[in-house]
């Protein structure tokens, strides 16, 4: 395996335990995000807005230095990093800022995740709102455009409804 480099690197954790390393990790003054979006859950008496996680047992950490990447693995509920074959996942920071302003956008709907890697639709860029500049693949659903856009070092995909004027060639 390489020395670690500085950048974001993926934290696989035990299941429902994604907040509590956060705020452990914020202790050791190490930067960790894990996106949330809000959605209704429909109970059987009623319907409620709740956080649910983007990437449910993931965590992104910023490592400054291999003692960084050490220390992450000491927080309570902290299991192991992400690797594909002997290589850590590693995010580039485009892709951690590109989730931050998909998150923020007022606009879309539907937000979900999936591992599915597609191959139809067209390739389109978001020339209007928060995400204006972001390459996205589109699938036309019911009226409705979504696009989907790749964080290939997770092997994801992030797929959100956007209206379809905020699209162009």
């Amino acid at each position: 395996m390489k020395s670690i480099q500085n950048g974001w690197y993926v934290l696989y954790v035990k299941s429902h335990h994604e907040r509590k390393v956060s705020e452990g990790l914020n202790n050791l003054e190490i930067k960790a995000f894990s996106p949330t979006v809000q959605v209704q859950s429909t109970r059987t008496d009623r319907r409620k807005m709740i956080h649910k996680l983007l990437f449910p047992s993931y965590v992104f950490v910023k490592i400054n230095s291999s003692m960084d990447f050490h220390r992450t693995l000491s927080v309570s509920g902290a299991c192991m990093y992400i690797r594909f074959g002997m290589e850590y996942a590693k995010v580039s920071d485009t892709e951690i800022k590109n989730i931050e302003l998909l998150l923020q956008s007022n606009d879309l709907t539907e937000v979900e995740t999936n591992t599915e890697n597609f191959k139809v639709g067209d390739l389109k860029t978001i020339s209007y709102g928060p995400l204006s500049g972001l390459e996205c693949q589109v699938l036309e659903i019911s009226n409705s455009n979504k696009i989907i856009v790749r964080i290939d070092s997770l092997k994801k995909n992030i797929i959100a409804t956007i209206p379809s004027g905020y699209l162009a060639d």
